[in-house]
């Protein structure tokens, strides 16, 4: 898969009111939030097609803030919508203290989230190989464990809770430190695993209202659980939200912006691209 990969950030959201049923929870979503998650959430699904009659969709939950709400989101597009299809909660456990996984199982108990729980050591392996920078390689692998175990469970998709601010920070990652212009795809097949694809349902829902759900829902999402980057964690990341936080003070749009210059290439003014995985230069047809 040539996708710059995202590692897994480590922040922890404190709820900011009592614990609320599984029904309000629920409730929210397609009142509270209709504006600013429901209505985004399903504009992605239409604009990619990202949900297919038939399908058979795994859904990663690492039991964060993103992978809770993209499950409720998906659960209430399968009972409230038109198109027939099933869903998979896949919780694999890369090796969480015990306090982490007990959370992780308590949330999604709560929000009746019936999750397959599976173990990968993937934690341990990393801070063999790559303790330095674990995050790269964590997310790496851990990805293509999801997808081994979507496969091995019948499923044709693979779903995972990037939002609206991972694109645009990977978009700004791979410019700044990888040297060229790639974003994150809302759907994607899998290089290594036939028939199979990513998705991201949830390509168009800022972070800062996935927060805003979160807080106010009660709920206590786990943060990425790493015992690996507990120790050392990569800041570049937070380098990016921080870049665009200064830039949105003089350019309010500019996170628009970010997102729109990947739907809007002008490849007539594009010196070199790669496509199929075959080099191309804008020299090729110049002297044509």
């Amino acid at each position: 898969m040539s996708e710059q990969l995202r590692g897994s950030g480590c922040e922890l959201i404190l709820a900011t009111s009592p614990l609320k049923s599984v029904e309000e929870i629920e409730r929210s979503i397609i009142k509270k939030y209709r504006k600013t998650i429901w209505t985004q959430f399903i504009k992605a699904v239409k604009e990619f097609k990202l949900i297919e009659e038939g399908d058979r969709i795994a859904v990663g939950v690492s039991g964060g803030k993103d992978s809770l709400i993209l499950c409720k989101l998906l659960q209430e597009i399968q009972r409230h919508g038109q198109v027939k299809f099933e869903l998979e909660f896949l919780a694999m456990n890369p090796g969480y203290h015990p306090v982490n996984e007990k959370l992780l199982k308590e949330n999604c108990a709560h929000l009746n989230i019936p999750i397959t729980y599976f173990d990968s050591g993937i934690f341990e392996v990393v801070d063999k190989i790559s303790s330095d920078y674990p995050c790269y390689m964590c997310a790496k692998m851990r990805r293509g464990t999801l997808y081994a175990k979507a496969k091995e469970v019948g499923c044709n998709k693979l779903a995972l809770g990037h939002h609206f601010d991972d694109v645009i920070e990977t978009q700004l990652l791979n410019i700044f430190y990888a040297g060229m212009t790639k974003t994150m795809m809302p759907r994607l097949k899998s290089d290594n695993f036939e028939g199979l694809e990513l998705i991201r349902p949830m390509y168009y829902i800022r972070e800062e209202e996935i927060i805003h759900f979160t807080k106010s829902s009660g709920l206590a999402p786990m943060n990425c659980g790493c015992m690996v980057a507990a120790k050392k964690t990569s800041s570049k990341r937070l380098e990016m939200k921080a870049l665009i936080k200064q830039l949105k003070a003089s350019n309010p749009d500019v996170e628009k912006s970010i997102l729109k210059s990947a739907h809007n290439v002008q490849m007539d003014c594009v010196v070199g691209w790669q496509k199929s995985g075959k080099m191309h230069n804008f020299l090729d047809d110049y002297f044509d």
